[in-house]
């Protein structure tokens, strides 16, 4: 595995949260709503998701997906409007 090639993981969503919360599926970590977005146009990754989650904790830079978490999520737009 190298370092510069991101490795693909599968977002998580948080139960019972009063507000959406994902976490990374390789380190656990929470996934910040600014590094939540759309996968297309100019932040297009390599995988077949539609929303894609960067995990920005230390030693992880995962690259997860986060389709089946959204689809659990009553509003998933209530995600993106929170990350403004």
């Amino acid at each position: 595995m190298s370092m510069t090639e991101p490795q693909h993981y599968t977002a998580v969503l948080v139960e019972n949260s009063a507000v959406p919360t994902l976490l990374c599926g390789h380190c656990r970590s929470i996934l910040s709503r600014a590094r939540i977005f759309q996968n297309g146009s100019d932040n297009q990754q390599a995988t077949g998701c539609k929303t894609i989650g960067l995990c920005s904790a230390d030693d992880c830079g995962a690259v997860n997906c986060c389709d089946e978490a959204m689809a659990r999520i009553d509003n998933p737009e209530k995600l993106f409007g929170l990350a403004s």
